[in-house]
């Protein structure tokens, strides 16, 4: 109930006169049945603008920081995503991976739509980073399509370390389902999860124009961190 409160009457409308995005593919997204949509992530507002657009209900798996915050942003950010019906994912090990992909695999059970960021963490320079193999993993696994999608603006929007989003209009473009049924049965391979992402991630980047980055997008960030460290403790 609250997810279609926020949907067509709090959040969505606020949404569409902010962004006023422009939706290209949309007929691509299944109109029923189980299927994963593959998104690149390169603002806080993906979480909000890509479920706003799309007429069916889609569930996120999100990181498990956004139902633990602390302080007023915080616990108002906690609040919103548990009553929106959102997964959180502890990502800290293997065991987390294994616990989130159970999670995401009981949401396509149900005939439903799940939203996933295959780089696993938000882009911190606005290019496109390599895809984690989760969600080859479920899509083997249940045997689902994989609808690639690109959010176009929303870095221009809201970078990440700024507060709030500044009014830009933005791009929601949608690719044609990618079958993967060619490999059923053979989800315990990695050389196959490998292929299977990186295609997943090529379509991304043929959507969204970004460069891409041949490296997981934790690794950058925390080298990037680390350089500025030393810069401060040098100056």
């Amino acid at each position: 109930m609250f997810y279609h409160l926020l949907k067509h009457v709090l959040l969505g409308p606020l949404l569409r006169l902010l962004f006023r995005p422009r939706i290209e593919g949309l007929e691509h997204v299944p109109a029923e049945g189980p299927a994963i949509v593959a998104g690149n992530h390169l603002s806080f507002s993906d979480h909000f603008l890509m479920p706003a657009i799309l007429r069916r209900r889609i569930t996120f798996l999100a990181k498990a920081e956004y139902f633990t915050g602390t302080g007023p942003k915080g616990r108002l950010t906690a609040a919103f995503f548990r009553s929106a019906g959102q997964i959180p994912v502890d990502r800290s090990g293997k065991a987390a991976g294994q616990a989130a992909i159970r999670e995401g695999l009981g949401v396509l059970a149900e005939g439903e739509l799940l939203g996933i960021y295959p780089e696993g963490t938000r882009s911190h320079d606005g290019r496109l980073y390599k895809g984690k193999v989760g969600v080859a993993a479920m899509a083997l696994r249940a045997g689902v399509p994989v609808v690639p999608c690109a959010m176009v603006g929303t870095f221009e929007a809201q970078p990440p370390g700024q507060r709030l989003p500044r009014p830009k209009r933005i791009t929601i473009r949608f690719g044609a389902p990618l079958d993967f049924s060619r490999y059923a049965g053979m989800e315990g391979e990695k050389a196959v999860l490998r292929a299977v992402t990186d295609e997943i991630m090529y379509a991304i980047m043929a959507l969204s124009g970004q460069e891409y980055v041949d490296r997981y997008a934790a690794e950058v960030k925390a080298e990037a961190e680390e350089a500025r460290k030393a810069q401060r403790r040098a100056r």
